[in-house]
């Protein structure tokens, strides 16, 4: 059997998942932003694009439509993904079919200065916020990606080197510029985004943070607050705790195995999988997340969708909170 051969049957494989699924999963729902920006519930994040088996232009676009299919219309990019390869070959299938343009929003982040070959001159990994670090990196993603518009820019790390007065003013100009719609932050405590913000015209959008049943912290660390405080949504990056949530499952009697055989419970009550219900918990939230869904296996993007057919009342959030934490409430 040819490679080719095989991923036809992948592809075909995932249309008859996607038309079993579509007449069960809602229209996903659409996140409204200050700015008139509009994403959709959940986003597709392609950091482990350059990791896939197969990153041909086919490839990428069975993937881009099985997230289409679903009304996941959003695409979490960052300039450093894949040794800075992700862009380009997300960029790639965008130049096959030029209609997807219009059919998506792109976020994308910049600041953080890899050791790679790209970049022979850096002799420390760290973050750059100069403007015209920030400002060079959105027209290397525009090109790498090939729009003419960045939906969401995030500052992808608080940069202890920060000049609060340039940055913000070059934000506001890249907005001003018309390459940016709209800008936010990645990994900001509140006080982070309120110095930023205090230096800036527009309103910054989001903070993506790593938040899930595996990292409950910004429940009580002052992120979530600050957010809802603000009326601002958030991305949350690493929704399962980078695959944790379901690798440590088989370790009889901890915290994620009680976690998991709950969250069993709840997917085989409803008809969905375990990942489903651990994403509907987090969107349950009233602060709005977009949880960001990482994987290449196009199965698995097929199923996305399921987490908003998945009813989420207060105890059974609690339950799944308490279990997350491994101890119950004060």
């Amino acid at each position: 059997v040819t490679p080719s051969r095989l991923w036809t049957c992948a592809i075909d494989n995932t249309r008859n998942a996607l038309g079993r699924w579509q007449a069960k999963v809602k229209t996903m729902k659409r996140m409204h932003f200050a700015n008139g920006v509009e994403l959709s519930a959940m986003a597709y994040g392609v950091w482990r694009l350059a990791d896939a088996t197969d990153t041909s232009v086919n490839a990428n676009l069975a993937r881009i439509d099985a997230c289409l299919a679903q009304g996941l219309t959003t695409f979490d990019h960052a300039d450093i993904y894949g040794d800075y390869r992700c862009e380009a070959l997300f960029g790639e299938a965008i130049k096959a079919r030029p209609a997807l343009r219009d059919q998506i929003e792109i976020v994308t982040k910049t600041d953080i200065m890899l050791l790679s070959s790209q970049w022979p001159n850096t002799r420390v990994k760290h973050y750059d916020t100069s403007p015209m670090h920030v400002t060079a990196s959105v027209e290397r993603s525009l090109t790498r990606i090939g729009v003419d518009v960045i939906d969401l820019l995030l500052i992808h790390r608080p940069d202890p080197l920060m000049d609060a007065d340039a940055l913000g003013s070059c934000l506001d100009g890249l907005i001003a510029s018309g390459k940016v719609r709209g800008v936010g932050v990645s990994n900001f405590m509140p006080w982070d985004v309120e110095l930023l913000q205090s230096r800036m015209t527009n309103r910054l959008q989001t903070n993506q943070i790593e938040l899930g049943l595996m990292q409950t912290k910004p429940f009580t660390n002052g992120q979530v607050a600050h957010a809802q405080t603000h009326r601002m949504p958030l991305m949350a990056w690493s929704p399962l705790g980078g695959g944790r949530l379901l690798s440590e499952a088989d370790q009889p009697g901890t915290a994620a195995a009680r976690l998991n055989q709950k969250l069993a419970d709840l997917a085989n009550q409803h008809g969905v999988d375990t990942v489903a219900v651990a994403i509907a918990w987090l969107m349950h939230h009233p602060v709005g997340v977009i949880p960001v869904m990482g994987t290449n296996q196009i199965d698995r993007i097929a199923t996305f969708g399921q987490a908003m057919d998945v009813p989420m009342d207060r105890q059974t959030w609690y339950e799944l909170y308490e279990l997350a934490n491994g101890h119950e409430v004060p």
